[in-house]
C-alpha cells in the first residue's frame, strides 16, 4: 500500500528536506506536498528545489481547517508530519487523521513543552534550568500543544559549559537521525 505524506512547516525546512531525501527512493511512502502558513518560509524554496509541490495556506485558513482538509483529500494524504510547524492544528484535521499526525519536539517532553516552547526558546530554557540532558520527542498530536502520545525519545548530554546553540546542534543531530526513521516505523507498523 502506498502512503502519502504531507509535511507542514513554518520555517527553514531542514527537517522537511531531510525527510524528503530519506523517502525519495521509497515507492510505498511518498512525500506529496509541503504546506506552510508563511509565504516567506524557506521550506518553500527547498520544496521547489526538490520538486515537491508546495502550498501556502495563510493563518486564517487554519481557524476551521476545512480548506486544509480539502487540500489533504486532493493529495490523497494518509499521514501528516509536522516539521517546525508553529500553528495549532485544527480539530477538523485531528478528527480526520487520528494518530496519523506526527510531530517532533526539540526536548524531552513533558519538560519544556507547550505553546511558548519552540525553536531556540526550548534550548535556552534547558540551559537555564541546568538540565543534564535534552533530546527529541516524536509524538502524535492531540488538541493540546505537546501533550499527544509519545512515540519515541532520544537523548543527548547537556554539559555545564553548553550554550543554547550547543544544545541546538546536538538536538538537530538527533532530529536528522531519528525523525525519518520513526516516521517510517509508524507508517509500516513496526514501532
Amino acid at each position: 500500500m502506498v502512503n502519502n505524506i504531507a509535511i507542514f512547516a513554518s520555517g527553514n525546512g531542514t527537517n522537511a528536506e531531510n525527510i524528503i531525501n530519506y523517502f525519495k527512493e521509497n515507492n510505498n511512502i511518498i512525500i506529496k506536498v509541503i504546506v506552510s502558513n508563511k509565504s516567506n518560509a524557506y521550506v518553500l524554496e527547498r520544496a521547489h528545489k526538490l520538486n515537491i509541490p508546495a502550498v501556502v495556506c495563510p493563518n486564517q485558513l487554519w481557524t476551521t481547517g476545512e480548506e486544509i482538509l480539502s487540500l489533504m483529500k486532493s493529495y490523497h494524504i494518509n499521514y501528516i508530519v509536522l516539521a517546525g510547524f508553529l500553528l495549532k492544528v485544527p480539530n477538523t484535521l485531528l478528527k480526520a487523521f487520528p494518530q496519523r499526525i506526527i510531530n517532533i519536539h526539540p526536548a524531552l517532553l513533558p519538560k519544556f513543552g507547550g505553546k511558548s516552547f519552540y525553536g531556540s526558546k526550548v534550548h535556552e530554557a534547558v540551559v537555564a534550568a541546568k538540565e543534564k540532558e535534552s533530546g527529541i520527542t516524536i509524538h502524535f498530536i492531540d488538541d493540546n500543544y505537546d501533550k499527544g502520545q509519545t512515540i519515541f525519545q532520544a537523548k543527548c548530554e547537556v554539559l555545564p559549559s553548553d550554550t543554547a546553540d550547543d544544545v541546538a546542534k546536538k538536538v538537530h543531530v538527533l532530529e536528522y537521525k531519528w525523525f525519518p526513521v520513526i516516521i517510517e516505523k509508524v507508517i509500516t507498523g513496526t514501532i
